[in-house]
């Protein structure tokens, strides 16, 4: 009485064509991510307030980042230069956003289980902490 469907549904779901990240995959990409924009704050610090500790944070950051990126180094613009606030206010507001990159990537190097990254966020993150209770 019924003749059979000949065709496929429009129902069914398709096979996913994009291919798909494993979930540490997903988290190396994740901590690459929050230590690039660390590396990158750290780059305007550097600029508006020069010290050898930023330096030596920039160049570990930068190394981890390496790292998490099999070879490839994270690239590093020149900040622009600051107009509008003061030095002080623009150093603090930056120690800021520092400090809560820092906690970010702490907390996705924790979840990946990435020690290196993991002390390296929380020694970032101390550092910020400093910085801002100095001021």
């Amino acid at each position: 009485m019924y003749e059979p469907i000949r065709t496929n549904s429009v129902h069914t779901v398709a096979a996913p064509t994009i291919p798909r990240r494993t979930r540490d995959e997903e988290l190396e990409f994740q901590l690459a991510g929050h230590l690039a924009a660390l590396l990158t704050v750290t780059d305007e610090l550097l600029a508006v307030a020069p010290s050898s500790d930023l330096g030596h944070a920039a160049e570990l950051l930068s190394a981890h980042i390496e790292r998490l990126r099999h070879g490839k180094a994270p690239l590093r613009l020149q900040p622009a230069a600051v107009t509008g606030d003061t030095a002080e206010d623009r150093v603090t507001a930056l120690h800021r956003r520092a400090h809560a990159l820092a906690g970010r990537a702490l907390v996705v190097a924790a979840s990946r289980q990435d020690t290196t990254g993991a002390v390296l966020s929380a020694q970032r993150m101390d550092a910020h902490q400093a910085a801002l209770t100095a001021a």
